[in-house]
C-alpha cells in the first residue's frame, strides 16, 4: 500500500483553474489547494461541497498550502485524484507480483528504468531482463460511468501519442503495455471514453490490434492509503466480443 500522510478533512468549494481549487476546512477557514490532475474531474468538482481530504504541503510558504488527495464521490466512494500515483502503484504492483502473468517473469528478473526516452518524448517505464524488453505507460482514471471506469475525461493528444509510440515498440519486436489504473474501488470494468476524447477509442483499438497489451486495474482507497485491488476486464476493443481480460483478479 502507498500510505498517505496525515490528512485534513475539508469541503471542496470550487476549482479556480487547472491546478488550483478552494476548499473549506472544518474550522471555517478557506484555503487554496493544489489539484495534482489536469483532467476535467467533473465527478469531483461537478457538485460544490463534496467532502475531501487534503495533505499539508511539504514546502513552506507555498501559494497553495494543501494538496488535494481524496474526494468523496457519489455513494460515498473515495476517489484518489493524484495523477502521479499510478506510476508508484505500478512499481509497487510489479514488486508484489501483480503483473507476472503477462510479463512472463517475476519482478526480481526485471531491471526497471523509469521515464525512458522514446523519440522526442518519454514513456513511464522500460523493463529489461536479458533480451526481453517491455515498455509500459500508465494512465490515471478517476471517472466511473454506470460502473465502468472511463478514460480520458478530456482530449489527450499526448495520450494518443503514447499509444502510437507503444505500437512502434511492438513493431520493433519488443513488448508494450498501457495500464489504466482506476483510483477508486467501485468500477467493474474499463472502457475508453469517446465523450472525453472522440479520437481516443480508435487510437486504443489500433494499439491493441498492433499488439499493445491493454490492461486495467481498480484500487482499494482509504484515508490511510491506496493499493491495487483487482484487475478489470477491458471493454470496447475489437475481438473477444469487445472485451479483454486484464489478468487475474486478486482481492
Amino acid at each position: 500500500m502507498i500510505r498517505f500522510p496525515s490528512l485534513v478533512e475539508a469541503r471542496l468549494l470550487r476549482r479556480d483553474n487547472r491546478f488550483r481549487a478552494t476548499a473549506l476546512l472544518t474550522n471555517g477557514q478557506e484555503v487554496a489547494v493544489h489539484v495534482p490532475n489536469s483532467g476535467r474531474l467533473s465527478e469531483v468538482f461537478g457538485r460544490p461541497g463534496r467532502r475531501a481530504w487534503l495533505a499539508p504541503a511539504a514546502a513552506p510558504h507555498r501559494k497553495t498550502p494543501y494538496d488535494l488527495v481524496l474526494v468523496e464521490g457519489e455513494g460515498g466512494v473515495l476517489i484518489s485524484v493524484d495523477a502521479r500515483l499510478p506510476n508508484r502503484l505500478f512499481a509497487a504492483g510489479l514488486q508484489d507480483g501483480w503483473f507476472d502473468d503477462w510479463l512472463g517473469l517475476p519482478a526480481a528478473a526485471w531491471r526497471v528504468q523509469p521515464e525512458p526516452r522514446v523519440g522526442a518524448g518519454r514513456l513511464d517505464f522500460l523493463l529489461q531482463a536479458g533480451q526481453s524488453r517491455w515498455w509500459v505507460e500508465t494512465k490515471s482514471v478517476t471517472l466511473v460511468v454506470d460502473g465502468v471506469a472511463r478514460f480520458p475525461d478530456a482530449p489527450t493528444a499526448r495520450g494518443r501519442r503514447h499509444l502510437a509510440e507503444l505500437c512502434q515498440r511492438v513493431q520493433a519486436g519488443e513488448g508494450a503495455a498501457v495500464v489504466f489504473i482506476a483510483q477508486r474501488g467501485d468500477p467493474v470494468a474499463f472502457a475508453p471514453y469517446a465523450d472525453g476524447d472522440p479520437q481516443f477509442p480508435d487510437a486504443l483499438r489500433a494499439a491493441a490490434r498492433c499488439g499493445v497489451r491493454v490492461l486495467a486495474y481498480r484500487c482499494i482507497v482509504s484515508p490511510r492509503g491506496i493499493a491495487l485491488a483487482a484487475a478489470l476486464p477491458v471493454r470496447g476493443l475489437e475481438g473477444e466480443n469487445g472485451m479483454r481480460d486484464a489478468g487475474t483478479v486478486r482481492r
